[in-house]
């Protein structure tokens, strides 16, 4: 008709007309193709400039560049995901989706019914046709039937509890019965049998040098559920706090060999409102410990000594520094334990600071945004940690005095290239000593499962508050630190053996494992003022001539132990307290 008109009104004459008319249609559907999956992150764009251009946003034809790579936000979805499912198998197998009645209803209304259920996050739907011995036929959304193997199911012992599974399956039918709507998750050996899993969790990777978020998941499936679990979800970080009261610790004159008692102790705080007997999570006591051993093995006892002596006030203080809220941080002793509450990119963004050196950076994910025309409309200008810039030569605290509490950037204070500078929170010597202690998390503390990496870059703690509710594992070097959160939406128990080495570290570890892949080292150097000595291990002080047992400890240079530990042969001459008081 078109055409025709074109024709009517001179526009094309007859031969044109009639060419037109026998070309071929090529028109097609035109959209804009997704070549990263980041539903969460878009959200939060568009939420961000919605306060900004208002309904405007939808007709503006507006270009924004963000600060995701998309190999990493590829990652940490692939990551998060197998984690999720990967807990929710460890804990047996809630049933089918649904049940229908193979008699009662067509072959093509059960076709219908499946086509019409949603696939999530790759697990698609399939209905159970027949079990036989220990294979199942099934019937896929396409219409194509397959048959599930042993292996694809075997896994699949009757949830009970998350503490208890029921006896494990013998055959097919002991799992799935002929109508069952059950989810299937392709995987390298074939379709396997899976489920939507009940808990949830979050992962965010950041850019330390100036909070660009390289990576974020707010869940399992945007599509299932649009709470944005990195930024909403107020949790305990647990044990991941400990490292800033550590930092407090060692700029203000303990060393990674000062030795604290790792004892049982009772409080009495009103602010708790009953007396307050904390434990370890093995419920063991390893009486005098070192800080380095405290922070890896996370002795809570010693991180509640450790608090107390520096102040409750004082600590609660320096931890709001790094980046959340006074509101969220109780004013009492448990706040060594993690008993703050805090999202998920808020511990992330702590841990960055523990990553570029000791400056506070702040999240951003909108580079620029341009218009139509392809004019600037807003650039980014973040504070840059820029630990090596001229200019910040003047904010380094003294050498000699240990408990200077670092000196804050001035905020006029920018780089050559008109970046602002961010503010140092810990002087470099106390940055370089917590990430060296860090580091043995991974070595040989709860963050051991992290050695498959084989890297010697790496540093991170361990998470997980109490009766396992949350489990956490926040990990850096250098160039990117990532922080993964696991637990359910309402906070309940994920289990006896369910901690932040077993629940949230595999989906760190999966992550880091592809984004680190020909990645070269990057860890700090050491700063000047930095000097290593051989220690007892049993007392802290400098190892006596020819101790078998010395390590090798780092200090501040002013802060080496004085004192040199007895040997045996002392010990056995030294007085005892009959002689001593006799």
């Amino acid at each position: 008709w078109i055409i025709g008109r074109m024709q009517t009104l001179g526009y094309i004459d007859q031969s044109m007309h009639d060419e037109a008319v026998a070309a071929p249609i090529t028109a097609a559907y035109h959209g804009a193709d997704i070549e990263v999956q980041a539903p969460y992150v878009a959200e939060m764009i568009r939420s961000e400039l919605f306060d900004n251009y208002g309904e405007n946003l939808y007709t503006e034809g507006l270009n924004v560049y963000t600060t995701l790579d998309s190999a990493m936000q590829t990652s940490a979805n692939i990551a998060l995901r197998n984690g999720l499912l990967a807990y929710s198998e460890r804990h047996g197998y809630r049933g089918p989706e649904a049940h229908y009645d193979m008699d009662a209803l067509s072959l093509d209304a059960l076709s219908s019914k499946l086509k019409a259920t949603a696939t999530y996050a790759g697990l698609q739907p399939a209905l159970v046709l027949e079990t036989m011995n220990q294979e199942a036929r099934v019937i896929l959304s396409s219409g194509e039937e397959a048959w599930l193997p042993w292996t694809a199911m075997s896994w699949a012992q009757p949830f009970k509890t998350v503490n208890t599974k029921g006896p494990e399956p013998k055959q097919a039918s002991d799992i799935l019965t002929a109508g069952d709507m059950i989810r299937l998750q392709q995987s390298d050996d074939g379709l396997r049998l899976a489920q939507i899993p009940e808990v949830q969790g979050a992962f965010i990777a950041l850019n330390p040098e100036d909070g660009g978020i390289r990576a974020l998941t707010g869940g399992f499936s945007f599509y299932l559920n649009k709470f944005n679990r990195a930024v909403q979800a107020y949790r305990q970080p647990g044990s991941n706090i400990k490292p800033l009261l550590y930092s407090y610790a060692l700029s203000h004159g303990y060393t990674p060999a000062s030795v604290i008692n790792d004892a049982p102790v009772v409080f009495h705080d009103v602010s708790l409102e009953a007396n307050w007997r904390p434990e370890n999570d093995n419920g063991t006591f390893g009486g005098p410990t070192r800080l380095r051993e405290g922070l890896y093995r996370s002795r809570n006892l010693i991180s509640i000594r450790l608090m107390r002596a520096l102040g409750i006030k004082e600590t609660r203080e320096f931890i709001l520094k790094f980046g959340f809220e006074p509101d969220k941080l109780p004013e009492n002793l448990s706040l060594a334990l993690g008993s703050a509450d805090a999202t998920p990119l808020q511990v992330a963004t702590a841990y960055a600071t523990l990553a570029n050196g000791g400056f506070k950076i702040s999240p951003y994910l909108i580079d620029r945004v341009t218009n139509i025309a392809g004019e600037t409309l807003t650039q980014a200008n973040p504070a840059v940690a820029c630990a090596n810039c001229p200019e910040r030569q003047s904010e380094q605290p003294s050498e000699s005095d240990s408990t200077t509490t670092p000196m804050e950037t001035p905020l006029a204070l920018t780089n050559a290239q008109g970046q602002p500078l961010a503010e140092r929170l810990l002087d470099e010597r106390t940055a370089y000593l917590i990430y060296d202690v860090m580091k043995d998390v991974i070595r040989r503390g709860t963050g051991r499962r992290a050695l498959v990496l084989d890297r010697k870059d790496l540093a991170g703690k361990t998470g997980t508050t109490n009766e396992q509710k949350d489990a956490w594992f926040s990990g850096f070097n250098t160039q990117l630190s990532a922080t993964a959160w696991v637990g359910y939406d309402q906070p309940t128990t994920l289990g006896r053996g369910e901690y932040g080495g077993s629940a949230a570290l595999p989906v760190w570890i999966d992550f880091m494992s592809d984004t680190l892949n020909g990645m070269p080292e990057s860890a700090p150097e050491m700063p000047e003022g930095i000097t290593s000595a051989l220690i007892d291990p049993e007392s802290g002080q400098l190892a006596y001539p020819g101790q078998n047992d010395a390590i090798r400890e780092i200090f501040k240079t002013e802060d080496v132990p004085s004192k040199v530990a007895q040997s045996p042969q002392q010990q056995k001459q030294a007085p005892t307290s009959e002689q001593l008081f006799r």
